[in-house]
Order: structure tokens, then C-alpha cells, then sequence
């Protein structure tokens, strides 16, 4: 796979920086209470708090390790574009198809995909599709061999309400 876009909403960087702290600060300190606790009550070997307290150590290490690294690497996209009517990172849009079904999404940095929000990665053949394309144009889309004609219907750079 190529390397993931490194472009994030001011609210997406708020949100990793956030987990990072809950996991450092908070988690770590209470699975290490725990794994020294149960570490001392003897035999480690067929101790089941302490082999699933290690566990959970590694699992928030490597997280806290992973989001250390993604933070210092993502680029913080604030800006609304010159031109509010094209779609560029961070744009809501609204896609009508050719039954008239209705699609909202957002173009978001990989870090922040949910598609229940229908918030969509850049990276996505769809975002790529849509980067650089104006509100009212019509264009087709071909996933996975299917055709789907879509109308872009509205472009925004704030949360619809």
C-alpha cells in the first residue's frame, strides 16, 4: 500500500493528541500498578494478571509509540481554499446519484476515517474522484467495475447543521 496522506483536521489532531495523553497519563500508570501487584504475589508464570497486565502494557506501548511518530509526521489543514466552491481536504460534500439518492461525506486524513459519519480517508478512490471537482458537476465513478453517475449538489467548509 502506499504511504497514507498526512494531512489532518485541526479536530482529528485534538482527538490523537488526546488518546495519546488519556493512554500515557492515565492507562499506562494504572496497568503498571496492576502488573507490579500481581507481580508480586509470586509464581509470574501461571500468574493471569500479570501475563495479561504485560499485555496490555505492550499494546498501550506500541500505540503510544505509533501515535508519538503519526504526530510529529501529520500536517494540520485549517485552511478554507481560495475557491469554497471546489472540493479540496476537509470539504463536506453532498453527492446525488443517478437514482437521486443522497451521499454526505467528508474528505478527512486517514487518521480520522468513519465512514458512520461518512467521513471518507483523501486517500480513497472516491476522495481522489472528487479532489479538485466544483460544486454542480457531474462525473462517473467506477468501483469495483460498477459505473455510478453523481452529481455534486453542495460543497462546504463548515459542519452542516
Amino acid at each position: 500500500m502506499p504511504p497514507s496522506s498526512r494531512y489532518i483536521t485541526p479536530e482529528g489532531y485534538q482527538r490523537l493528541e488526546q488518546e495519546h495523553d488519556l493512554l500515557w497519563r492515565i492507562k499506562r500508570p494504572v496497568v503498571t500498578q496492576a502488573v507490579s501487584e500481581a507481580a508480586a504475589l509470586g509464581d509470574r508464570s501461571e500468574n493471569a494478571e500479570y501475563i495479561y497486565g504485560k499485555k496490555q502494557l505492550r499494546e498501550i506501548d506500541r500505540r503510544v509509540r505509533y501515535l508519538r511518530k503519526r504526530l510529529e509526521q501529520l500536517k494540520i489543514v485549517s485552511e478554507i481554499p481560495e475557491n469554497p466552491r471546489k472540493i479540496y481536504f476537509g470539504a463536506w460534500v453532498i453527492l446525488e446519484n443517478e437514482h437521486g439518492e443522497e451521499k454526505h461525506l467528508r474528505l478527512v486524513g486517514p487518521d480520522e476515517l468513519d465512514l458512520s459519519k461518512g467521513w471518507i480517508s483523501i486517500d480513497a478512490p472516491l476522495a481522489r474522484t472528487l479532489l479538485g471537482k466544483e460544486q454542480d458537476t457531474e462525473f462517473p465513478f467506477i468501483h469495483e467495475g460498477t459505473t455510478t453517475d453523481y452529481t455534486i449538489m453542495s460543497v462546504s467548509y463548515t459542519e452542516p447543521e
